[in-house]
């Protein structure tokens, strides 16, 4: 079980790099000034982690809020990802310029794979690979990979992904694949950690009764005493302010085991062997 303890706890991922343990998600966080607020609700709160995509179409919003900023460059960890259509070596190349154009960042924290795809995410890796030597971005990863993915990714590749970002929550414990990414040094990261807002499940009300807290910092807590980076995802200020409230308490073993029990490998996003975007 991982003891995290303060908000300023990081993970050390496989190339050194120190990534922060929790994260603001920006996915369905519409650009302009939804995103803008959302992104310095977070950072006055103790955010130090923002996560967007090329697809949710708000970086350059992402990069407006860090620009107004007063929190200095090195203590902020920016992650964003290659769409599926601009997946390959030379598209993935320039589909990393717009972003790090639109975030107004010279180098981009964490640059990773959306999706695995059809069948380009070993060229698309590769763009990566150069990105990483050229030192634009500062870790590489993927997103939504399989074991069998990250296995044939591994065949090929010279850098083992520092992240692999999945959904992952109490109704999807992933325990295959997060003993694969232990294994390899991957680091996982949860995305929809709460469910999209299913909550309402009698375990999480009891536990939430016991320590205190709501069914989500519960939930929260739960990624992080697995070890898992989490990025919840709100555009209220008092929400965000509720997700990051989760460093003051511990849920027992025989508490984090009951959680684990109710995996029911249940997806609220999709499945990644069938996409067809």
């Amino acid at each position: 079980m991982t003891a995290i303890q303060r908000n300023s706890d990081t993970t050390v991922l496989n190339n050194g790099v120190r990534m922060p343990w929790l994260g603001l998600g920006v996915w369905k966080t519409k650009e302009g000034d939804e995103v803008v607020h959302a992104v310095q609700h977070a950072l006055e709160a103790g955010y130090r982690s923002i996560d967007t995509a090329a697809v949710y179409g708000n970086e350059a919003g992402v990069g407006q809020a860090i620009q107004a900023s007063s929190i200095p460059r090195d203590q902020l960890f920016v992650t964003t990802k290659v769409w599926n259509a601009d997946q390959g070596y030379d598209s993935t190349l320039r589909a990393f310029e717009e972003s790090r154009r639109k975030l107004q960042l010279e180098v981009i924290d964490l640059y990773l794979i959306h999706w695995p795809g059809k069948d380009k995410y070993k060229e698309t890796w590769k763009a990566l690979e150069k990105l990483y030597k050229d030192g634009l971005v500062r870790a590489i990863g993927v997103s939504n990979f399989k074991v069998h993915h990250l296995e044939d990714l591994l065949q090929d590749s010279e850098i083992v992904p520092a992240v692999n970002q999945v959904e992952f929550h109490p109704l999807l414990i992933q325990q295959e694949l997060r003993t694969f990414c232990k294994e390899h040094k991957i680091q996982l990261e949860a995305w929809s950690p709460l469910m999209q807002g299913n909550l309402d499940l009698p375990l999480l009300s009891e536990l939430a009764g016991k320590y205190g807290k709501t069914p989500a910092q519960i939930i929260l807590r739960w990624d992080l005493q697995h070890g898992v980076i989490t990025i919840p995802k709100s555009i209220r200020e008092s929400r965000i302010r509720e997700n990051i409230d989760v460093f003051d308490f511990t849920l027992s073993d025989e508490d984090m085991a009951r959680l684990d029990g109710l995996n029911q490998d249940h997806r609220f996003g999709p499945d990644p062997d069938h996409i067809d975007f």
